[in-house]
């Protein structure tokens, strides 16, 4: 038997203090777009569990320093990303682009991203509609 669950916010949600109807939006915190619920009489948020979730597992993932191995391949060096990291990012995206974008920020900082949808900007508590 195949089961299909579906997400309670594709649902029409009543405030469990006002019983009035909620609004869909979303929020953004560190960047993760995270879907929410809105009471628009006494404001109450509800966050998305999923949303949640994947947020909790980028902090937990974000705390853990990793030493890797720099090698010398052909011309070029290389650097082994953890698994953890390539397999929360595809995890996080629907579509695994395996290409990268690398930049230098500064003597001893080089940064690298991963091309995106659902990274936004940094800033907290920014609305998106």
């Amino acid at each position: 038997m195949n089961i299909k669950m579906k997400d309670i916010f594709d649902q029409v949600v009543l405030c469990e203090k006002c019983n009035v109807r909620t609004i869909k939006n979303y929020t953004s915190l560190e960047g993760f777009k995270i879907r929410v619920l809105e009471c628009p009489k006494c404001a109450e948020i509800v966050y998305h569990p999923g949303d949640i979730k994947e947020y909790e597992e980028y902090k937990k993932l974000k705390t853990r320093d990793f030493n890797v191995k720099l090698r010398m391949v052909g011309n070029s060096f290389c650097v082994s990303i953890p698994k953890e990291f390539i397999d929360f990012h595809k995890e996080f995206e629907k579509e695994f682009n395996d290409l990268v974008r690398m930049n230098l920020d500064g003597p001893g900082k080089i940064s690298m991203f991963f091309y995106s949808k659902k990274f936004y900007n940094n800033k907290e508590d920014n609305i998106e509609q």
